[in-house]
């Protein structure tokens, strides 16, 4: 299956943004998850949502801000992120995971490219 992201772009900080994932295949037993790199570090967990979307795992940085929902039948996941930050600037990138629900990190094998999100104070 292949990830694509879309809908970063360039927002004042206070601001939403929301992001699309489109899956190029069936996504509907497996947890998708939003990561993110900043410049100069590593990429690192933002959320994560089971596979009957049933439940969720953010990041406490982000906890409060940002949702994730799924769309089985259409292959899709979004985030919605709200109240941004200018920390929040990076790339995200949507991922799947090899279980149906969050385990952990480790357990994301697929990944799309990134979309930039800029949020200036």
């Amino acid at each position: 299956v292949q990830l694509q992201a879309s809908g970063g772009g360039s927002v004042q900080a206070g601001g939403s943004l929301t992001l699309s994932c489109a899956a190029s295949g069936r996504i509907s037993r497996s947890v998708m998850g939003w990561f993110r790199q900043a410049p100069g570090k590593e990429r690192k967990f933002v959320g994560a949502i089971n596979f009957s979307g049933t439940n969720t795992h953010f990041e406490d940085s982000v906890k409060g801000r940002f949702t994730i929902t799924r769309n089985n039948v259409k292959n899709t996941m979004t985030l919605q992120m709200n109240s941004l930050k200018p920390e929040d600037t990076a790339v995200y990138y949507c991922a799947m995971g090899e279980k149906s629900h969050y385990t952990g990190t480790a357990g994301f094998s697929s990944w799309g490219q990134g979309t930039l999100v800029t949020v200036s104070s």
